[in-house]
């Protein structure tokens, strides 16, 4: 198979996405492991169609991840079974919310390992997308909500791996809560570049991440040299009866690799918030959840989860740019 996570012609920020108005372009499919939420995609680009690794549960919320297969982007074929389903006793109760990077012919598959207590993020790899070697639990002891709403024992989600070396190490951004940097030398061992009490970018008061930041898709490289990700931020509101209300909104972020530990500027709007029904209503509503980007057939699809219960598609034209209302 042939794959890519190198992508061209990016900026930051990344856009305008427009939602693709025949969303979603995958539903829970009844009578199935995927017969309750179908949502948070990876995405890849494979023999010159789009990949999705998805994840998926029936009634009983034990996720697995499965594998769909589009010739435009828009319409997926899924293949009938999941392609990687809790086996070790750190993801009993689920694999969750897939993010992958092919290296060299390997593809590396970071997703959440739940045991109904603690979010351990864990690494897998493959050639073949269909059979997995696991790698276990990758940050022992770090708890990425330290600074925001601490866990009080392993918690860490959201790993993208930079497709390329920078510096003569490979890179991974992670965390759910705040963000955080780590290194390798192999792909397969990874150690944290700081203590959880020292994030690399914290949510930010008073606007849509203020209670929570997390790593959405892997990064891209600008045309001007600086690695752009797509992230996710969350607010809450907390009623006078005790109800709480999250909402889910997608951000971007800006690195410059020769500085790969600071964060150089944030999108200070989100380009992605919940408007739709199926953004509004679900598992968990009003979420807007990226976590699958890919340049196809000159342009940029940015997959995400509906309200922990549908999958949809936004997509950028590079030939619509910002600013159209002033070029009339």
């Amino acid at each position: 198979m042939s794959a890519t996570s190198i992508f061209t012609g990016a900026a930051f920020p990344l856009g305008p996405f427009v939602p693709y108005e025949h969303n979603p372009v995958l539903r829970p499919r009844g009578g199935s492991w995927e017969s309750a939420n179908l949502y948070n995609p990876a995405a890849l680009v494979v023999d010159d169609q789009v990949v999705l690794l998805y994840r998926a549960h029936a009634e009983d919320i034990v996720s697995h991840i499965g594998l769909a297969r589009s010739d435009d982007g828009l319409t997926f074929e899924r293949e009938a079974e999941p392609i990687l389903s809790p086996v070790e006793d750190y993801e009993r109760y689920g694999c969750e919310d897939p993010r992958v990077v092919c290296i060299d012919g390997t593809y590396y598959l970071t997703y959440t390992g739940w045991d109904r207590h603690a979010a351990r993020l864990c690494l897998a790899t493959s050639t073949d997308l269909r059979h997995w070697t696991r790698h276990g639990p990758l940050f022992d002891g770090f708890d990425t909500f330290a600074t925001v709403d601490p866990r009080g024992h392993d918690w860490s989600k959201a790993g993208v791996i930079v497709p390329f070396p920078m510096q003569g190490r490979w890179w991974m951004y992670f965390g759910e809560g705040a963000l955080y940097w780590a290194t390798s030398e192999d792909l397969i061992h990874w150690t944290p570049g700081t203590p959880d009490t020292e994030p690399m970018y914290a949510p930010t008061p008073g606007s849509f991440d203020a209670d929570l930041v997390e790593i959405g898709t892997s990064p891209v490289l600008t045309d001007n040299g600086l690695l752009v990700m797509l992230t996710n931020g969350a607010t809450r509101t907390v009623h006078d009866d005790g109800r709480v209300d999250v909402d889910y909104r997608c951000g971007q972020i800006a690195i410059d690799p020769d500085e790969p530990t600071r964060v150089l500027a944030r999108l200070q709007e989100p380009w992605l918030r919940p408007q739709t029904f199926e953004d509004r209503n679900g598992l968990v509503s009003n979420v807007t959840f990226v976590e699958g980007l890919v340049q196809f057939r000159g342009r940029w699809f940015a997959y995400y989860g509906q309200s922990d219960t549908t999958l949809a598609v936004a997509v950028h034209d590079p030939a619509r740019s910002w600013g159209a209302s002033v070029r009339g």
